[in-house]
Protein backbone atom coordinates (compact mmCIF):
# COMPACT_ATOMS: atom_id res chain seq x y z
CA UNK A 1 0.00 0.00 0.00
CA UNK A 2 2.88 2.47 0.91
CA UNK A 3 4.22 1.58 -2.42
CA UNK A 4 1.22 2.36 -4.34
CA UNK A 5 0.79 5.65 -2.43
CA UNK A 6 4.24 7.05 -3.10
CA UNK A 7 4.21 6.14 -6.54
CA UNK A 8 0.99 8.08 -7.09
CA UNK A 9 2.25 10.94 -5.19
CA UNK A 10 5.38 10.94 -8.00
CA UNK A 11 3.29 10.44 -10.66
CA UNK A 12 1.13 13.44 -9.93
CA UNK A 13 -2.28 14.68 -11.70
CA UNK A 14 -2.19 12.60 -14.79
CA UNK A 15 -6.29 13.98 -15.93
CA UNK A 16 -5.97 16.82 -18.65
CA UNK A 17 -7.54 20.14 -17.48
CA UNK A 18 -9.20 20.35 -20.56
CA UNK A 19 -11.80 22.26 -20.70
CA UNK A 20 -10.55 24.87 -17.61
CA UNK A 21 -7.71 25.54 -19.50
CA UNK A 22 -6.60 25.48 -23.50
CA UNK A 23 -6.66 22.31 -24.99
CA UNK A 24 -3.35 19.95 -25.09
CA UNK A 25 -1.08 20.61 -28.18
CA UNK A 26 -1.79 18.19 -30.93
CA UNK A 27 1.20 16.75 -32.69
CA UNK A 28 2.10 18.05 -35.95
CA UNK A 29 1.09 15.38 -38.05
CA UNK A 30 -2.23 15.70 -36.53
CA UNK A 31 -5.12 16.19 -39.52
CA UNK A 32 -7.86 18.72 -38.68
CA UNK A 33 -10.68 20.22 -40.23
CA UNK A 34 -9.45 20.53 -44.13
CA UNK A 35 -9.43 23.78 -45.45
CA UNK A 36 -9.73 25.31 -49.02
CA UNK A 37 -7.99 28.12 -50.66
CA UNK A 38 -10.49 28.88 -53.27
CA UNK A 39 -8.40 31.76 -54.73
CA UNK A 40 -5.97 29.63 -56.05
CA UNK A 41 -8.91 27.08 -58.01
CA UNK A 42 -8.66 27.32 -61.46
CA UNK A 43 -11.65 27.03 -63.70
CA UNK A 44 -12.42 23.46 -64.83
CA UNK A 45 -9.96 21.61 -62.37
CA UNK A 46 -11.83 18.74 -60.82
CA UNK A 47 -8.37 17.12 -59.69
CA UNK A 48 -9.45 16.87 -55.73
CA UNK A 49 -12.83 15.54 -56.97
CA UNK A 50 -11.75 13.26 -59.23
CA UNK A 51 -9.21 11.88 -56.65
CA UNK A 52 -11.44 11.42 -53.89
CA UNK A 53 -11.91 7.83 -52.53
CA UNK A 54 -15.24 8.06 -51.35
CA UNK A 55 -16.74 11.23 -53.05
CA UNK A 56 -16.20 13.72 -49.65
CA UNK A 57 -15.30 16.53 -52.28
CA UNK A 58 -18.40 18.21 -54.33
CA UNK A 59 -17.34 21.05 -57.07
CA UNK A 60 -20.25 23.69 -57.75
CA UNK A 61 -18.20 27.10 -58.53
CA UNK A 62 -16.14 26.11 -55.73
CA UNK A 63 -15.14 22.71 -54.06
CA UNK A 64 -16.79 21.69 -51.07
CA UNK A 65 -15.76 18.88 -48.91
CA UNK A 66 -18.54 17.02 -47.03
CA UNK A 67 -16.86 16.27 -43.74
CA UNK A 68 -19.47 13.59 -42.70
CA UNK A 69 -17.89 11.30 -45.43
CA UNK A 70 -14.28 12.58 -45.26
CA UNK A 71 -11.43 10.13 -44.14
CA UNK A 72 -9.14 12.73 -43.75
CA UNK A 73 -6.38 11.60 -45.76
CA UNK A 74 -3.88 13.76 -47.99
CA UNK A 75 -5.51 12.24 -51.57
CA UNK A 76 -7.35 15.95 -52.51
CA UNK A 77 -4.39 17.90 -51.06
CA UNK A 78 -1.86 15.78 -52.70
CA UNK A 79 -3.59 15.57 -56.10
CA UNK A 80 -4.45 19.52 -56.61
CA UNK A 81 -1.76 21.26 -59.06
CA UNK A 82 -2.58 24.75 -57.11
CA UNK A 83 -1.58 23.34 -53.26
CA UNK A 84 -5.68 24.75 -52.53
CA UNK A 85 -6.46 22.01 -49.86
CA UNK A 86 -4.54 21.79 -46.80
CA UNK A 87 -5.65 20.56 -43.08
CA UNK A 88 -5.52 22.81 -40.38
CA UNK A 89 -5.13 21.78 -36.71
CA UNK A 90 -8.58 22.45 -35.99
CA UNK A 91 -10.36 19.48 -33.87
CA UNK A 92 -13.91 20.76 -33.41
CA UNK A 93 -15.95 19.17 -35.64
CA UNK A 94 -18.84 18.10 -33.86
CA UNK A 95 -22.06 19.58 -35.70
CA UNK A 96 -26.22 19.32 -34.86
CA UNK A 97 -27.54 18.69 -38.12
CA UNK A 98 -25.84 16.63 -41.20
CA UNK A 99 -25.94 19.13 -43.54
CA UNK A 100 -23.27 21.85 -41.12
CA UNK A 101 -21.14 19.31 -42.80
CA UNK A 102 -20.96 20.54 -46.13
CA UNK A 103 -18.72 23.00 -46.50
CA UNK A 104 -17.70 25.46 -48.77
CA UNK A 105 -14.05 27.85 -48.60
CA UNK A 106 -14.59 30.89 -46.34
CA UNK A 107 -17.68 29.12 -44.39
CA UNK A 108 -17.58 29.15 -40.55
CA UNK A 109 -18.66 25.29 -39.18
CA UNK A 110 -21.75 25.34 -37.66
CA UNK A 111 -20.03 23.37 -34.22
CA UNK A 112 -22.90 21.41 -32.32
CA UNK A 113 -25.33 24.06 -30.68
CA UNK A 114 -26.36 22.58 -26.53
CA UNK A 115 -29.63 20.36 -26.24
CA UNK A 116 -32.73 22.37 -25.24
CA UNK A 117 -33.54 23.28 -21.56
CA UNK A 118 -35.67 20.70 -21.19
CA UNK A 119 -32.91 17.78 -22.12
CA UNK A 120 -30.25 19.60 -20.26
CA UNK A 121 -32.20 19.04 -17.00
CA UNK A 122 -31.94 15.69 -18.03
CA UNK A 123 -29.13 14.82 -18.92
CA UNK A 124 -26.53 18.38 -18.58
CA UNK A 125 -24.98 16.46 -15.64
CA UNK A 126 -25.48 12.80 -15.68
CA UNK A 127 -25.51 11.46 -19.43
CA UNK A 128 -25.30 7.58 -19.77
CA UNK A 129 -24.41 6.09 -23.25
CA UNK A 130 -24.76 2.57 -24.25
CA UNK A 131 -21.82 2.12 -27.18
CA UNK A 132 -22.85 0.37 -29.99
CA UNK A 133 -20.50 -1.03 -32.91
CA UNK A 134 -22.42 -1.60 -36.22
CA UNK A 135 -19.62 -2.93 -37.96
CA UNK A 136 -17.19 -0.85 -37.26
CA UNK A 137 -13.06 -1.46 -37.72
CA UNK A 138 -12.28 -0.36 -34.16
CA UNK A 139 -10.33 2.67 -34.77
CA UNK A 140 -13.25 4.55 -33.06
CA UNK A 141 -14.71 2.20 -30.54
CA UNK A 142 -10.60 2.55 -29.43
CA UNK A 143 -10.88 6.62 -29.52
CA UNK A 144 -14.04 6.98 -27.36
CA UNK A 145 -12.84 4.06 -24.86
CA UNK A 146 -9.78 5.98 -24.57
CA UNK A 147 -11.96 8.98 -22.93
CA UNK A 148 -13.00 6.84 -19.99
CA UNK A 149 -9.00 6.28 -18.93
CA UNK A 150 -7.39 8.24 -16.78
CA UNK A 151 -5.92 10.91 -19.06
CA UNK A 152 -9.04 11.76 -19.81
CA UNK A 153 -12.03 10.85 -16.80
CA UNK A 154 -14.97 11.36 -19.00
CA UNK A 155 -16.42 10.47 -15.91
CA UNK A 156 -15.83 13.92 -14.36
CA UNK A 157 -18.17 15.60 -16.27
CA UNK A 158 -20.94 12.76 -15.83
CA UNK A 159 -20.67 11.39 -18.89
CA UNK A 160 -20.80 6.77 -18.64
CA UNK A 161 -20.70 4.44 -20.88
CA UNK A 162 -23.37 1.62 -19.55
CA UNK A 163 -24.06 -1.60 -20.31
CA UNK A 164 -27.33 -2.36 -21.11
CA UNK A 165 -29.30 0.04 -23.26
CA UNK A 166 -32.29 0.33 -20.53
CA UNK A 167 -29.75 1.97 -18.15
CA UNK A 168 -29.00 4.42 -20.56
CA UNK A 169 -30.07 8.04 -22.01
CA UNK A 170 -28.95 7.39 -25.15
CA UNK A 171 -26.86 5.60 -27.74
CA UNK A 172 -23.22 6.34 -29.47
CA UNK A 173 -22.99 4.60 -32.86
CA UNK A 174 -19.73 3.82 -34.89
CA UNK A 175 -19.16 1.58 -37.45
CA UNK A 176 -21.09 1.36 -40.94
CA UNK A 177 -24.18 -0.17 -39.89
CA UNK A 178 -23.46 -3.75 -41.77
CA UNK A 179 -26.75 -5.57 -42.52
CA UNK A 180 -25.59 -8.05 -39.67
CA UNK A 181 -25.70 -5.01 -37.54
CA UNK A 182 -28.74 -3.24 -38.79
CA UNK A 183 -31.44 -4.92 -36.52
CA UNK A 184 -29.08 -5.04 -33.46
CA UNK A 185 -28.89 -1.33 -33.67
CA UNK A 186 -32.81 -0.90 -34.11
CA UNK A 187 -33.55 -2.74 -31.01
CA UNK A 188 -31.04 -1.07 -28.52
CA UNK A 189 -32.13 2.38 -30.20
CA UNK A 190 -36.02 1.11 -29.45
CA UNK A 191 -34.56 -0.58 -26.12
CA UNK A 192 -33.66 3.18 -24.72
CA UNK A 193 -36.40 5.17 -22.92
CA UNK A 194 -37.50 8.15 -24.26
CA UNK A 195 -36.53 11.11 -24.34
CA UNK A 196 -32.97 9.88 -25.56
CA UNK A 197 -30.25 11.40 -27.83
CA UNK A 198 -28.10 8.98 -30.28
CA UNK A 199 -24.70 10.70 -31.50
CA UNK A 200 -22.95 9.12 -34.72
CA UNK A 201 -19.19 9.13 -34.24
CA UNK A 202 -16.74 8.53 -37.04
CA UNK A 203 -17.36 8.63 -41.05
CA UNK A 204 -18.53 4.97 -40.71
CA UNK A 205 -21.85 6.22 -38.53
CA UNK A 206 -22.77 9.33 -40.31
CA UNK A 207 -22.12 8.21 -43.99
CA UNK A 208 -20.51 5.03 -44.86
CA UNK A 209 -16.63 5.69 -44.62
CA UNK A 210 -14.18 3.75 -46.70
CA UNK A 211 -17.51 1.09 -47.29
CA UNK A 212 -19.98 3.93 -48.81
CA UNK A 213 -22.66 1.95 -51.47
CA UNK A 214 -20.72 -1.49 -50.15
CA UNK A 215 -24.49 -3.27 -50.72
CA UNK A 216 -23.57 -5.35 -47.50
CA UNK A 217 -23.85 -1.85 -45.16
CA UNK A 218 -26.36 0.32 -44.77
CA UNK A 219 -24.03 3.84 -45.16
CA UNK A 220 -24.17 4.79 -41.51
CA UNK A 221 -27.30 5.09 -39.46
CA UNK A 222 -30.04 4.55 -40.65
CA UNK A 223 -32.96 7.39 -41.46
CA UNK A 224 -35.65 5.57 -38.92
CA UNK A 225 -33.23 7.09 -36.40
CA UNK A 226 -32.85 10.43 -35.59
CA UNK A 227 -29.55 11.84 -34.97
CA UNK A 228 -28.89 14.26 -32.16
CA UNK A 229 -24.99 14.76 -32.37
CA UNK A 230 -22.68 14.14 -35.62
CA UNK A 231 -18.88 13.70 -34.77
CA UNK A 232 -16.78 13.27 -38.14
CA UNK A 233 -13.53 11.93 -38.43
CA UNK A 234 -11.99 8.69 -39.74
CA UNK A 235 -11.36 8.11 -36.40
CA UNK A 236 -12.21 11.06 -34.39
CA UNK A 237 -9.52 12.02 -32.43
CA UNK A 238 -10.72 11.73 -28.58
CA UNK A 239 -10.90 15.50 -28.13
CA UNK A 240 -12.77 15.93 -31.36
CA UNK A 241 -15.50 13.07 -29.67
CA UNK A 242 -15.51 15.19 -25.92
CA UNK A 243 -15.29 18.92 -27.46
CA UNK A 244 -19.04 17.39 -29.27
CA UNK A 245 -20.08 15.92 -26.18
CA UNK A 246 -19.67 19.39 -24.29
CA UNK A 247 -20.89 21.43 -26.26
CA UNK A 248 -24.16 19.40 -26.48
CA UNK A 249 -24.30 19.50 -22.70
CA UNK A 250 -23.47 23.20 -22.79
CA UNK A 251 -20.47 22.24 -20.83
CA UNK A 252 -17.39 24.23 -22.27
CA UNK A 253 -16.33 27.29 -20.78
CA UNK A 254 -17.44 30.31 -22.64
CA UNK A 255 -14.49 31.80 -23.64
CA UNK A 256 -13.39 28.32 -25.34
CA UNK A 257 -16.15 28.31 -27.59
Amino acid sequence: MIRALYARLRQGHRTIRYPEVLAPALPEHFRGRPLIDASRCVDGCRACADTCPIEAVHIDTVPRIDLGRCLFCTDCADACPQHAISHSSDYRLATRARGDLLVAPGEELKLARALDERLRSLFGRSLKLRQVSAGGCNACEADVNVLSTIGWDLGRFGIQMVASPRHADGILITGCVTENMRTALLDTYQAVAAPKIVIAVGACAIAGGPFVNHPQQHNGVPESIPVDLYIPGCPPHPLTILDGLLRLLDRLPREGR
